[in-house]
């Protein structure tokens, strides 16, 4: 069986987050893995056993992508630019399929990653947008910008983030490589966007880091406090998660 590389983009605002979630073996939430394996299969003429797509990344409620990579298998060639058009015919408005390529059997979506690359979008407008609401993060305290670009070169390098994994942490260890942190300030657009590239992330640490650096644009803590925070591993410390709706995987690297 052929197997297929892709890069998806999506809005996840309408969706319980990338993972399928199944009650008594019936999907139970509507997610964006879900909705490609109905598509694969509908493609494959409803193979059994079901084909399942599997993702690089497990994005949750509300996240979005524009870089997400899935694989899956189909039971008989088909042109990768046949499948992009197949798939894109087939899903809903809010996932589109960017490109398909065919890989070797041994290709690994989730576990041949060699770095993955997020943003957040903060709103800092005094009021929640109605236009942007599901696509920010809004944040209406004064920033001082100065002070984040002072605090990021903290997250660099190889640390220990337990005091940036949410409770739900599934991982045999919470030390990661940050490679890249960056923001800049769009202000016709009145936001503040943030570029975090590494080999890999906790659960929900983008959004917890998000959550520091905007306590310390506000001067709620000190601009080296992640320093204390990586040697305290407490997450209780780091207190503020960023909403979900201000997150994008922008990009994954297999290198």
């Amino acid at each position: 069986m052929p197997r297929y590389k892709a890069i998806i983009a999506y809005d996840g605002a309408d969706f319980f987050g990338f993972q399928l979630q199944t009650k008594n073996g019936v999907e139970s939430v509507r997610t964006v893995q879900g909705e490609l394996n109905k598509v694969v299969n509908k493609m494959a003429k409803n193979p059994v056993p079901e084909i399942k797509v599997v993702g690089a990344s497990r994005t949750d409620t509300g996240v979005h992508a524009f870089g997400q990579v899935i694989h899956f298998d189909l039971p008989f060639n088909i042109d990768p630019e046949g499948v992009r058009k197949g798939m894109n015919t087939l899903l809903p408005h809010d996932v589109v399929v960017k490109y398909v390529e065919k890989v070797a059997d041994d290709f690994h979506a989730r576990f041949n990653t060699h770095s993955k690359r997020y943003i957040y979008r903060v709103s800092t407008t005094d009021y929640k947008d109605p236009f942007k609401r599901k696509y920010t993060g809004h944040f209406h305290w004064h920033l001082d910008i100065n002070r984040i670009l002072a605090a990021l070169p903290d997250l660099l390098g190889e640390h220990d983030f337990a005091s940036f994994a949410a409770s739900g942490n599934e991982t045999a260890t919470t030390v990661r490589l940050i490679t890249r942190a960056d923001v800049i300030a769009l202000s016709d657009e009145h936001e503040i966007v943030f570029t975090f590239e590494g080999n890999a992330f906790l659960y929900n640490q983008i959004r917890i880091m998000v959550g520091v650096l905007l306590e310390i644009g506000t001067g709620k803590r000190d601009i080296h406090d992640i320093i204390r925070l990586i040697e305290v591993k407490d997450r209780n410390q780091a207190r503020f998660t960023a909403p979900a709706s201000g997150l994008y995987l922008d990009e994954i690297d297999y290198n």
